[in-house]
């Protein structure tokens, strides 16, 4: 098996990173591990969420309470149109 030449690994770099553009183009969320160790939350906006463990989970156990305030106070909201 031969060796790719310069051109095919740029051409493959290329399509790569257009792949990885339109997945966070997509809208699709990832989740990954920073590397202070705060866990980032990409594909929710322009830049990554990025909390700690301890922060996480004292969301995540406020979230009865973070959706009865977002219906209580929906029409202050503003709402992105799809």
């Amino acid at each position: 098996m031969t060796e790719p030449t310069y051109e095919e690994l740029k051409a493959r770099l290329s399509d790569l990173e257009k792949q990885v553009e339109s997945k966070a183009k997509s809208g699709v969320m990832q989740f990954r591990v920073s590397e202070k160790g705060g866990v980032s939350v990409y594909g929710l906006g322009r830049f990554p969420v990025t909390l700690y463990y301890e922060q996480w989970m004292k969301l995540l156990n406020a979230v009865p309470d973070l959706k009865a305030f977002i219906e209580e106070n929906k029409s202050k909201l503003k709402m992105k149109e799809n």
